[in-house]
């Protein structure tokens, strides 16, 4: 079958408004050339639109119109490379979308360990940031609430002790693979942030091995200064959080 058929039977199976580039389409590098003549007729011919330089989509027609890609999915090509998840979205974006605030940016950031990822796109717009762990499908999601610790008193709109309930809360419906996760990335982060989650998942009730890593990751001489009340964190003493 020639490629060009290939490629657009492929796109067809692909649902409206979602992106896709070459990987998504398995064209191997050595057919790039013939693939990009085929997705340049594909575009003319109005099946897909380009988003940017290898990045499409098959538009969504209804009653209303043409629609585009969300946010999200738009970005969702800038997040992997070779099929493999390699960044996630961090910052205001991802607070909100967390609970943590009610204010959404105008910038996006995007943290990737092997790669600094800026776009500026329209609407699309992002800054990049580097992540504390190489990023995989796995790990992105522990990665950002991570984030959060480490940005908690920087979080828009939102007092430390406020995040630290929501916090807490997202923690509790953690299942004890995500929490081992969460301790073992913790210790590659900052000591504010080993603290806190040691005293969160201490205040929450865990019991796991994974805390004495964490304390013993801590100077018992360096008092971390957050203003959390202990009413707010009871467990923050034993943390060295003040």
């Amino acid at each position: 079958m020639a490629l060009a058929t290939q490629i657009r039977n492929r796109i067809t199976q692909l649902p409206d408004g979602k992106t896709f580039g070459y990987d998504d389409l398995r064209i191997a590098k050595k057919e790039y050339t013939t693939a990009a003549k085929a997705l340049e007729r594909l575009q003319k011919s109005g099946l897909i639109k380009k988003v940017s330089k290898g990045v499409f989509y098959k538009p969504e027609q209804t009653v209303f119109g043409e629609l585009t890609p969300d946010y999200s999915e738009m970005l969702r090509p800038y997040l992997f490379e070779n099929g493999k998840r390699i960044a996630y979205e961090t910052g205001t974006t991802l607070y909100n979308r967390l609970g943590l605030t009610t204010q959404m940016a105008f910038r996006t950031k995007i943290a990737s360990r092997s790669k600094r990822i800026n776009i500026n796109r329209g609407a699309l717009k992002a800054d990049a940031v580097k992540s504390y762990a190489e990023v995989t499908d796995s790990n992105y999601v522990i990665l950002g609430l991570l984030d959060a610790f480490k940005d908690i008193k920087r979080i828009p709109d939102s007092s430390t002790g406020q995040a630290i309930r929501r916090l807490s809360a997202i923690l509790k419906e953690l299942d004890t693979k995500q929490t081992e996760s969460l301790v073992k990335y913790a210790l590659v982060y900052p000591p504010r942030v080993r603290a806190l989650v040691g005293a969160v998942l201490q205040n929450n009730g865990y019991q796991g091995k994974g805390l004495e890593k964490l304390k013993d990751s801590l100077n018992p001489l360096t008092s971390i200064k957050l203003g959390l009340k202990e009413s707010e964190l009871p467990t923050k003493s034993n943390w060295y959080i003040e």
